[in-house]
């Protein structure tokens, strides 16, 4: 009998991460899927990145994990999202090639010699005294020492198309009812959701004349912090907007809706809501955009981001006919809706492993997100846990200081979710210091002690830190004197003439300044790459705002190093109401900044559960 390290249950986004990582940590993993040539396949839309996910995908890149390299490998078109914003929000997002992104996945797989692919169903989850041990296959039963579950929307999974529907975890692919019933068998609150995805169209049919280019940008921007440049040609996509006619297509098809007949009792995604859901809880909005992704360089199929709907075949070919320059496209794949089981993520810790089984995490849908960026963040922390458990190591925890990736984790199970959890710049307080652009400064070297991130990495991470710190501590010796050059040189850049000697930091804290000034003004900085160049400016112009949100973080870190034991025993505690004692009993807060975070639990209930762990301390 062959016993594993790891297995990893599931292929998507989250099942690549935590296989990679436990593979890479030295583990023997097995990783089960129904078909391994769907590996790395893009269920949805043909895109990496966005507002808040952009983010998460430079995190995953700085701890040592797979995605932003797949990314730069394979995308067709790059954007940075909020560019004339501040630095806190901006975003990237690339289109990505779906073919090649599977493929590239699949090569990586196949260099990896730790990880074992099985292509079976898995039907229920071999537990001891709550414990977790292995996985009951149709074909065998596989052992190992932790087990992640990364099932998508396969658990429980059905497909709406109008008022039929039938059994699938996604198009053309069977689901998974039997693990999925074992997971109620065992206890866990199981939660149900509803995603949808959009037609695909065949680009010879569409009328780009009277559509809006958008062009990719000539930034150079790319995902990962370890690859020097993008390799494939740069394409644009085309935005349409949907009218009058569209929308009463859909008022007058709302009968055959599942989401508005009664079929859907799912929750949905409130942010990226189907088009039968814009029209009626919009109503006096005209138009809605609609965004032409190609799904690749060399295949003819669009991807029709905005209008994700399950309403009936023919009602959406009518709907599609009345867009602008979609008026003869030929529909190559209709959209559907999906509804899918999940569990309370509550019923996690920050590891991602089960409050109530050991040794068993999950990662993905499963725990209430929506996206490839979440559910690939979610994949890279449980297999770094899994593999920890295995390797008999300390767990690995981020915070909500630390990273996106921390505040997606506290969100999830100090929180939970009602409806598919979306990552956003909003939900990140403490986003002025963790941007995008210092996710490697940040988080490498986390990655690096892991085992995670190669030491040829990390030495770039390091070599970028110290050309930051000199750098910075060169500008701030530097003073301009107000002379006729430098004059001149400010107003090519736009910014106003200087009567006195003025402190460079001051310059470059000026809403206009930029990067290229710094080489404009004098040679000794030409040494210097624009990405170290970039680093300082943003550390000088946002100074102020940096130090208070650092003093912010003292704060908080000091609530999360107050250390809550899991054998805590609440009706101990006085004060405290029932209510609060029942919810505290159920968290299990890890410490008392999580705690302070439950949905009830007042900042009265906290003060008296800090002196009551002190005095216990004391003790």
């Amino acid at each position: 009998m062959k016993k594993y390290d790891v297995i990893v249950v599931g292929a998507g986004h989250a099942g690549i991460e935590a296989s990679l990582a436990a593979a890479r940590l030295n583990c023997r993993v097995c990783l089960v899927t129904f078909h391994k040539d769907n590996l790395g396949a893009m269920s949805c839309n043909p895109a990496i990145g966005g507002l808040g996910k952009g983010q998460l995908v430079k995190e995953i890149d700085a701890l040592g994990g797979e995605m932003a390299r797949a990314a730069d490998n394979c995308g067709i078109q790059f954007r940075i999202l909020n560019a004339s914003k501040g630095e806190a929000v901006r975003s990237t997002r690339a289109q990505i090639d779906m073919r090649l992104y599977q493929d590239y996945m699949q090569k990586v797989f196949a260099k990896e010699d730790n990880i074992d692919i099985k292509e079976t169903e898995v039907i229920k989850l071999l537990i001891e005294k709550n414990k977790v041990i292995g996985i009951a296959t149709i074909k065998e039963e596989i052992y190992a020492k932790s087990v992640v579950v990364a099932a998508g929307t396969f658990l429980g999974g059905l497909i709406h198309v109008g008022l039929d529907h039938h059994s699938a975890g996604r198009i053309h692919e069977k689901p998974s009812i039997k693990l999925a019933q074992d997971l109620k068998r065992i206890g866990f609150t199981i939660q149900r959701f509803k995603t949808g995805t959009c037609a695909r169209i065949d680009t010879h049919s569409i009328n780009y004349q009277d559509l809006i280019e958008q062009k990719p940008d000539e930034t150079g921007a790319k995902f990962s912090f370890f690859t020097s440049q993008r390799l494939l040609p740069q394409v644009s996509c085309f935005i349409t907007y949907t009218n009058k006619k569209t929308h009463q297509v859909i008022r007058d098809n709302l009968k055959y809706s599942p989401l508005y007949s009664g079929l859907i009792k799912a929750t949905g995604v409130r942010y990226c809501p189907s088009i039968e859901d814009k029209v009626v809880k919009f109503p006096d909005r005209e138009r809605h955009q609609v965004f032409l992704e190609p799904q690749g360089l060399k295949t003819n199929w669009v991807y029709c981001n905005g209008i994700s709907t399950s309403l009936p075949e023919h009602v959406q070919l009518e709907l599609i006919h009345s867009i602008t320059g979609l008026e003869q496209a030929k529909i190559l794949r209709f959209g559907y809706g999906i509804e899918y089981d999940l569990v309370d993520p509550t019923e996690l810790f920050p590891t991602l492993e089960t409050k109530k089984i050991s040794n068993l995490f999950l990662a993905g849908q499963i725990n209430g997100t929506t996206g490839y960026e979440e559910a690939a963040a979610l994949g890279l922390i449980a297999g770094i846990n899994a593999a920890s458990i295995a390797k008999h190591k300390d767990p690995f925890i981020l915070d909500r200081s630390q990273g996106y990736i921390g505040v997606l984790i506290d969100d999830l199970v100090t929180k939970g979710t009602n409806e598919p959890y979306r990552m956003f710049t909003s939900r990140v307080e403490y986003r002025l210091i963790l941007r995008e652009d210092n996710a490697d400064l940040r988080l490498s070297e986390m990655g690096y002690k892991i085992g995670l991130l190669p030491k040829k990495s990390f030495a770039r991470v390091i070599k970028k830190q110290k050309e930051t710190k000199n750098l910075l501590a060169l500008i701030k010796k530097d003073n301009l004197k107000p002379t006729r050059e430098t004059n001149s040189l400010l107003n090519q850049e736009g910014l106003s003439s200087i009567n006195k000697d003025t402190a460079l930091t001051q310059i470059l804290k000026r809403p206009e300044s930029n990067i290229s000034l710094l080489k404009r003004l004098s040679s000794k900085f030409y040494d210097f790459n624009d990405e170290v160049l970039r680093q300082v400016q943003i550390q000088i112009k946002y100074s102020g705002f940096i130090e208070r949100q650092l003093a912010e973080v003292d704060k908080f870190k000091h609530l999360e190093k107050i250390v809550i034991s899991d054998k805590m025993s609440y009706p101990e505690v006085g004060g405290l109401s029932r209510e609060i004692r029942e919810k505290l009993d159920k968290f299990k807060p890890l410490n008392l900044g999580q705690a302070s975070r439950i949905s009830g639990i007042t900042p009265t209930a906290i003060a008296i559960l800090m002196v009551f762990l002190r005095k216990t301390y004391k003790r």
